[in-house]
């Protein structure tokens, strides 16, 4: 019996669901409404457009990592260039700096993690608190726009 009554009502609704969807307007509306053009100075006037817009790098992660290691720009990565990042970071860890790194040198760096993540000391990392343990990425460059003028509505 409950069988009929859940295929009823899911027809029920299936018909509302089309009335719905069939009964809309079709026709596009615009998103905003049309801005007047701006009157352009003499500035821009004198000078021509280009033909074609500037095209942008196809710099790939890849290739901006391989730019930091090759610090004397020659296409090249020496073994010096490539152990530098090491070094420091090792540097770093290596606390006595007696040129090895023990174990509890090691293990201070992810302690010190958990315990800066975990923030109400309870032991255990939240969702939230886990998040803030990722690797931090540099933001790419945003363009400074000039900001949008605001058109007077026409009476």
């Amino acid at each position: 019996m409950w069988r009929y009554l859940a295929g009823g009502t899911a027809m029920i609704a299936l018909i509302v669901a089309g009335f719905m969807f069939f009964s809309g307007d079709a026709r596009p509306r615009p998103l905003l409404p049309r801005q007047p053009v701006a009157q352009t100075s003499n500035v821009a006037a004198s000078e021509p457009l280009p033909d074609a817009a500037p095209e942008a790098t196809d710099r790939t992660r890849e290739q901006k990592r391989f730019d930091r290691y090759d610090k004397d720009r020659n296409a090249k990565i020496t073994r010096e260039e490539y152990l530098v990042q090491r070094r420091k970071a090792y540097a770093r860890l290596d606390v006595d700096g007696d040129g090895k790194l023990s174990f509890d040198e090691w293990a201070v760096k992810a302690t010190t993690k958990f315990a800066d993540a975990d923030r109400d000391k309870s032991g255990t990392m939240t969702a939230p608190e886990f998040a803030t343990t990722a690797v931090k990425r540099k933001e790419p460059a945003r363009v400074n726009c000039p900001p949008v003028q605001a058109v007077a509505e026409e009476s």
